[in-house]
């Protein structure tokens, strides 16, 4: 295979399954031949999609477990502060002593690099690194040639409460996505011609799959609100869109082996209301026999309702209203410079090259709330993205702990079977299952949870025969990370086509450079897909 040129095109966000309806009816002619003339895979991501690092994992080629992070949500034991940090690991490609070219893939660490010429987070959905070019000068000559990311305002747009907004948020994610294809053409066929390896990512999937899926999801509780058919047809938009990406990439390197992939699926969003809010909220009531989370009368609707936003409603805002002001939080992650220093330094066990990623507060999320309240709690709610994520207040760990280590299995037992007890709003299980950490608690990683709940469904309620109901809530986001694979074609000389199962995410990167004929110099968790099964 050695010297074979390489395009990798990422599609972050991309779910296959509606992919494959809409090639069946013809609306996606590239992609389709695409999948034709390849060797195509679905990919099992695992439990590690739940980290929400699905790109770092790309990256790096690293498993959560072999680079020691467990969700981008860090947790000081010594101070019970919390923080978002982005990525600091070298990528995979540094094995690769050929020539590289990237742009805008989330979590690629550039700068980490010395034969890697691009640039990064240029309109990435969460870019988890700061924005960066190689050589320096190239995101000053991007901008100056193309403008700045047009859908910057929507990459994290909540807009299923407003037709209007949702229709100004297809329509900038499409401009988006156009001039994506324009840069990339320009970059790896214009401004840097002699690459072995070419690498771009979409991200206007991953933005409006998580705004739109309800719009193309008859069963999604919200399929039939105002929004729904300009949040179906967007995504739609997006998809064509992205099916034309793909064919003009092709038709401008028509001699390269070519590697299309997404990381996972994407389906409905079950996680955002009972992570965000109802979790928290949960454990608070149950240590502390009192409600914090006031419920807003018009959100209390009847059986097999559910809450809604009104057009100009802001969901972050409209929880945070439903909390009594003397619950401010009471330790806040200041943004400031000094004291986001203090804190990557402050717990730096298990970070390769800790100190060089970007740190984020978490302030705005509900789950931030209960704070001040965690150090007098026996288990408490940290933020998550996805499932629910508790951390016991383990004495010696945590600064102020109240579970003693021989009640720490009991303790995981009282709480497995109180969630057990939980019913959502349709009087169903909230929990689908439960994940718990099996080694040593005082090892715990400060990316990791000493529980895990996998939610069964979109909880928008939540009810416990002790300590009442909580909620309902509106929804947030109407989509998430909950389709069950990814999916990957791979085409070029020597490679023969056909559908060949399902494998690991974590294969996608030795496949790469698999097919640069380039031996790894460091250890990657996943094979070639083109090794034997």
């Amino acid at each position: 295979m050695a010297g074979r040129k390489v395009l990798v095109i990422g599609l972050d966000g991309y779910e296959q399954s509606l992919g494959n309806r809409m090639m069946q009816s013809g609306e996606l002619p590239a992609l389709s031949e695409l999948r034709r003339k390849s060797s195509c895979w679905l990919l099992d991501h695992g439990s590690a999609t739940r980290t929400g690092l699905a790109w770092e994992h790309f990256s790096t080629g690293l498993s959560p477990r072999d680079a020691e992070r467990y969700s981008a949500v860090y947790f000081n034991p010594d101070n019970y502060h919390v923080w978002q940090e982005g990525t600091s690991i070298t990528p995979f490609i540094d094995a690769f002593a050929g020539k590289t070219v990237v742009f805008d893939p989330p979590y690629f660490n550039l700068q980490s690099l010395q034969n890697v010429r691009g640039m990064v987070n240029w309109g990435a959905h969460d870019p988890g690194i700061s924005t960066s070019s190689q050589p320096a000068g190239l995101q000053a000559e991007i901008e100056e040639k193309f403008g700045p990311y047009p859908a910057k305002d929507w990459i994290y747009g909540i807009t299923w409460q407003s037709a209007e907004k949702t229709g100004l948020m297809r329509d900038t994610l499409l401009a988006g996505i156009r001039k994506r294809e324009e840069i990339s053409c320009w970059l790896l066929k214009e401004r840097i011609t002699d690459w072995d390896l070419g690498m771009v990512v979409i991200g206007e999937l991953h933005s409006a799959t998580e705004g739109f899926w309800h719009g193309i999801d008859p069963e999604h509780p919200l399929h039939h609100h105002p929004s729904a058919n300009m949040a179906g047809e967007g995504l739609k938009e997006i998809y064509r869109a992205t099916d034309r990406f793909v064919q003009n990439m092709m038709q401008a390197f028509p001699e390269v082996t070519l590697v299309v992939f997404s990381m996972g699926g994407m389906g409905p969003n079950n996680a955002d209301v009972p992570a965000m809010v109802l979790l928290p909220e949960l454990l608070y009531r149950r240590s502390f026999g009192r409600p914090l989370l006031q419920q807003r009368s018009d959100w209390s609707v009847n059986s097999g309702e559910i809450p809604l936003l009104k057009s100009n409603e802001n969901w972050s805002r409209a929880v945070r209203d439903q909390y009594p002001g003397s619950a401010e939080v009471k330790h806040r992650v200041n943004s400031g410079k000094g004291l986001l220093q203090r804190l990557r330094d402050a717990f730096s066990k298990g970070k390769p090259q800790a100190g060089k990623a970007f740190v984020l507060n978490m302030n705005w999320m509900p789950a931030m709330r209960y704070a001040f309240a965690w150090p007098g709690m026996e288990a408490f709610a940290l933020p998550s993205f996805y499932d629910g994520r508790i951390r016991i207040n383990l004495a010696g760990r945590e600064k102020e702990g109240k579970v003693s280590l021989q009640e720490y299995g009991n303790c995981i037992e009282r709480l497995q079977q109180f969630f057990l007890e939980c019913r959502n709003q349709d009087n169903n299980p909230v929990v689908e299952k439960f994940e718990c950490y099996e080694g040593d608690p005082f090892d715990l990683h400060p990316t990791g949870a000493d529980l895990v709940i996998v939610w069964s469904s979109a909880a928008l309620a939540i009810e416990h025969p002790d300590v009442g109901r909580i909620g309902p809530l509106p929804y947030r986001r109407t989509g998430g990370h909950t389709g069950p694979y990814g999916v990957a074609y791979v085409t070029g000389p020597g490679i023969a086509p056909g559908e060949k199962g399902v494998r690991s995410s974590f294969d996608i990167a030795p496949t790469i450079l698999h097919l640069l004929d380039s031996d790894s110099r460091i250890k990657l968790s996943g094979r070639s897909l083109l090794s034997l099964p």
